[in-house]
């Protein structure tokens, strides 16, 4: 098979969806890989590196999309790349569908085969492929908060770990899943005081033995939720459904319940967002004021850090992309998780979650690839 690995296009996103350990195990599989010329440049993978390990530098995304049997990317395709998609092409990639419904019409019309890493799941019941994503998410959600929390940045001017004879910050972490945990942890290092809200007493009973008075756990309702709002100085919007729009768990008239200055870092954004005034932002311009409340939403909050990022994402992602190259769309078949991943295919949309948000007939992943 021929796989392409075009550079990512979207606003500061300097990842790139393989390394060169990543191609020359491809390359080993008997598998052609073709880069954009300086696809990874930013992050210190050159072209120089990429041909040592076996692939093939071409100038243009064009020339990747026109030529490859499979894309391999780390964000969702833009407009223009969706453009270039065409029928039986398959595409390794993030997607979140639920929220994008322009994204998602042109998957279904450039008859493609649509895999998203957020939705392939494993034996455990876990999204292996979300998952390093969100440990850089939830800790990141930390270090960009409390950049935030600064009064130059326009919040309130506090130190989340406070000092000798001054109070840490409150943090508020909504979610205790990989995120949430990744982000308490962070909070926690760095001397705040923390909250976590879930609605799995398991999760809650998990967390309290994993660090026991280091942090509060509470099940999450609506009270517990708007009492708790009252105290942070920092929120970490953390809550996923999988493959479907995320929920709103606070709205615009509950921001009055903040003080001045505090910080909302949705990290469920690219699922459409966990707070009513989210909208998603850059790491150009990542954040926003409303109504006295500064909001982080930046989309690929993990391109922050790009390289890590990368290598992280590769390991992960590396043995799905071999079972595709080996087998094609006969993988999906044989993999029940990796057929989890399936969201569009020629023309269906095959992921329920995002038929049912955005309002297209749901066809079930195997019953489209059988057809």
């Amino acid at each position: 098979m021929l796989i392409g690995v075009p550079k990512e296009i979207k606003n500061h996103e300097y990842r790139i969806g393989l390394t060169p350990a990543g191609a020359r195990e491809l390359v080993g599989h008997g598998h052609q890989v073709i880069v954009q010329r300086d696809g990874g440049r930013a992050i210190g993978l050159t072209d120089e590196l990429y041909e040592k390990a076996g692939a093939s530098i071409v100038d243009t995304a064009e020339e990747i999309f026109a030529r490859a049997d499979m894309i391999i990317k780390v964000k969702e395709p833009q407009p223009v790349e969706c453009a270039m998609l065409r029928p039986g092409q398959l595409l390794f990639t993030y997607l979140h569908l639920a929220p994008d419904p322009e994204q998602t019409a042109g998957l279904v019309k450039s008859g493609c085969t649509a895999i998203a890493y957020e939705t392939v799941t494993d034996k455990r019941g876990g999204l292996p492929l979300l998952a390093p994503m969100s440990e850089v998410a939830g800790r990141m959600s930390i270090q960009a908060g409390a950049h935030a929390l600064e009064k130059a940045q326009g919040g309130a001017g506090i130190l989340l770990g406070g000092v000798p004879g001054v109070k840490p910050a409150n943090v508020l972490v909504i979610g205790g899943g990989v995120v949430g945990i990744n982000a308490a942890r962070m909070a926690m290092g760095m001397n705040a005081r923390v909250t976590i809200l879930d609605r799995s007493l398991e999760r809650l009973k998990y967390l309290d033995e994993l660090y026991g008075d280091r942090v509060t756990t509470l099940y999450s309702t609506a009270d517990a939720i708007e009492d708790c709002l009252r105290y942070a100085d920092l929120v970490i919007g953390a809550v996923l459904i999988p493959g479907a729009a995320a929920p709103k768990l606070v709205s615009r008239t509950q921001l009055a319940l903040m003080k001045p200055g505090s910080v909302l870092v949705d990290v469920a954004i690219d699922q459409g967002g966990c707070f009513e005034t989210s909208r998603a932002t850059t790491h150009q311009n990542p954040t926003y004021e409303v109504d006295g409340i500064i909001h982080y939403c930046v989309a690929n909050m993990p391109g922050g850090v790009a390289r890590t990022s990368t290598f992280a994402l590769t390991n992960a992602t590396l043995p799905f992309a071999v079972q595709l190259a080996n087998k094609g769309t006969q993988a999906l078949l044989d993999d029940p998780h990796l057929l989890n991943g399936l969201n569009v295919h020629a023309g269906k949309v095959t992921y329920e979650a995002v038929a049912r948000d955005l309002g297209y007939d749901y066809v079930p992943a195997a019953t489209a690839l059988e057809g």
